[in-house]
């Protein structure tokens, strides 16, 4: 089961972005730009987050406008670029520039607490994870409508940013640590895997011939498939959840695993389904390999798919090259 399908098939999500302090966020709104730090994380959500996807800022319990990511870039030398001072965390005391940029085009004018009813889907996140203490949080299509007929159009153009003549890179990612050189050589991790999979789970035609392969009887079309999802037992690493919910709001969680997954892998999944009831039909466990797989298999409504990545992660590869290369196999 390949990658083959135009990414125009694609559904845009949607994404609030967290911002450390009350300076960057006027830079941010100034300049209608989002940065990310020059750490792994920093580099995750410059793939996660698409050209065509759309974005708020989210600082200090409140979100902040509405806006259509135009154009991704990933500068060399960005320690020495405006608008961003580099930043240094207290606890680490590591210090961190903002090469990965996202250029926006305002939509709308807002600011709204993440405490409104509409926010729920991200709001019950934070308050799970103790905290803002990511980068981003995908939200649901219903929370897009949502934002989209709050607040006022915008009709002001943002302020432009004039920089120096740069150059740019795609950030890379690799399992051998000998060759990782942050920013533009980051390690390869489960949340890229986890990109991956959820980028590929977006072309809706994948998604159909996954869960027709299972015997998941819903219909794709109606699905939209979120990132990381905080439950009282854990959390979930990608959410397959209805669209638009209507009386009821079917969920499927995915669990991700680099290597093998196990017994224990598939009970952790279990917890998930149970947690929420009669709205899971099923559970999906995804790895490389399975231990036990009978064993695993036998649980009631859990589902294997085995995945590939079908190039060398000892060399360092860009995203694309590892989405491309990833198959997934109904067990």
């Amino acid at each position: 089961m390949s990658n083959r399908i135009s990414s125009q098939n694609r559904n845009s999500s949607y994404f609030l972005i967290s911002v450390s302090n009350r300076e960057n966020l006027d830079l941010c709104l100034k300049y209608a730009l989002a940065g990310f730090p020059s750490g792994e994380s920093g580099a995750w959500t410059f793939c996660e987050i698409e050209e065509g996807d759309f974005v708020s800022f989210l600082y200090g319990a409140r979100v902040h406008n509405l806006y259509e990511v135009i154009q991704k870039e990933a500068i060399r030398g960005a320690e020495h670029l405006p608008p961003w001072r580099p930043l240094t965390f207290t606890e680490t005391k590591a210090t961190y520039f903002f090469p990965f940029r996202l250029r926006l085009r305002p939509l709308r004018r807002l600011v709204e607490p993440i405490a409104r009813s509409e926010f729920f889907y991200v709001a019950e996140n934070l308050l799970l994870r103790g905290g803002y203490r990511k980068t981003h949080f995908q939200a649901d299509q219903t929370t897009l409508q949502s934002v989209s007929e709050m607040g006022d159009l915008a009709t002001e153009p943002p302020e432009t940013l004039s920089l120096p003549e740069y150059v740019t890179f795609k950030p890379r990612f690799t399992q051998n640590r000998a060759l990782v050189k942050l920013p533009e050589v980051c390690r390869y991790r489960e949340t890229i895997l986890q990109s991956a999979i959820r980028r590929h789970l977006s072309l809706g035609e994948n998604l159909k011939t996954l869960l027709s392969a299972l015997d998941i009887k819903v219909s794709a079309s109606n699905f939209e498939v979120l990132g990381e999802k905080a439950l009282s037992q854990g959390h979930i690493d990608l959410l397959l959840k209805q669209r638009i919910p209507i009386g009821f709001s079917t969920k499927i969680p995915i669990e991700v695993k680099t290597k093998k997954g196990g017994v224990k892998d598939a009970l952790q999944l279990q917890h998930y389904m149970d947690e929420m009831r009669d709205e899971c039909p099923a559970g999906l466990l995804v790895a490389a390999d399975f231990a036990k797989q009978s064993d695993i298999a036998s649980r009631d409504q859990i589902r294997l798919v085995r995945y590939r990545v079908k190039t060398n992660l000892k060399l360092s590869r860009t995203f694309e090259e590892i989405y491309e290369a990833l198959e997934l196999e109904p067990l």
